[in-house]
């Protein structure tokens, strides 16, 4: 395994589980010192014990992304033990509306973007400084096919995400001379624990029938998004910003 990240701070929302902890695993094992981020305060101490464990330096903070001065604190936390950013994956994400729009609730549009794109707002907001304090960086949003394309019964999910997209082009546009980029992610299926949670009494059977719709005829493991975000995070990806970039298995080409 490369030393790529050797003296890089990364910060990773949504880091527990799922893409956020295989990226997390993945940048630490390339010798970043980690900043984990999520509500679960047992969850994410017991992944700082499996990275110290592997020789990995991370630190857990507690925080509810959707919340603006929890955010804060946590960039505030990273810069204060480890004296810099370098990077960070915005990874949280969920949809909790379905249904057709007339019957979509107030508050579950609000609470869709609240945790799916306000969640990546307040993220650009505060790491952005702290990233131009360190010299520059790299900041990948983790976005969805969705962010692109539409989805029946998915109104306020793909309305998020695409707002995640837009923000992404915007920032990286403010921030392009100044050394820092900022790119999403646009992905498919990923085996998750989060997918799998939503994938009723089947989940294997539901699992292969989400393969089906990608051309590639299979859903994502989270290792390989880990390995594409690390990508966008190190200084190989320095010429890319503003881009939103598929690793969905072909689904948004079809």
């Amino acid at each position: 395994m490369s030393t790529r990240f050797a003296d890089k701070v990364i910060l990773i929302t949504g880091a527990t589980s799922g893409m956020g902890r295989a990226v997390a695993e993945r940048v630490a094992a390339e010798g970043a010192r980690v900043v984990l981020a999520a509500r679960g305060k047992d969850a994410g101490e017991a992944l700082v014990a499996d990275l110290h464990s592997a020789g990995r330096d991370a630190i857990f903070v507690p925080t509810d992304v959707t919340v603006g001065a929890e955010v804060a604190q946590l960039v505030r936390r990273a810069v204060d033990h480890y004296g810099r950013l370098d990077g960070a994956f915005n990874n949280v994400g969920a949809a909790t509306a379905y249904g057709p729009i007339a019957d979509i609730e107030e508050d579950a549009w609000s609470a869709d973007l609240a945790l799916n794109l306000s969640s990546v707002f307040f993220g650009l907001k505060y790491q952005i400084p702290a990233l131009q304090a360190s010299g520059g960086g790299a900041i990948v949003n983790n976005a969805s096919n969705l962010g692109v394309t539409g989805a029946a019964g998915m109104a306020s999910y793909s309305a998020a995400k695409h707002g995640v997209v837009g923000l992404t082009r915007s920032a990286a546009l403010d921030t392009a001379a100044t050394g820092l980029r900022i790119n999403a992610l646009i992905t498919g299926g990923v085996d998750t624990p989060l997918l799998r949670g939503a994938m009723g009494p089947n989940p294997e059977e539901a699992i292969r029938a989400a393969g089906a719709m990608h051309p590639v005829g299979r859903i994502a493991q989270p290792d390989e998004i880990a390995a594409f975000a690390a990508f966008l995070l190190s200084d190989e990806a320095r010429f890319i910003t503003g881009a939103a970039l598929a690793i969905d298995g072909g689904m948004t080409a079809a």
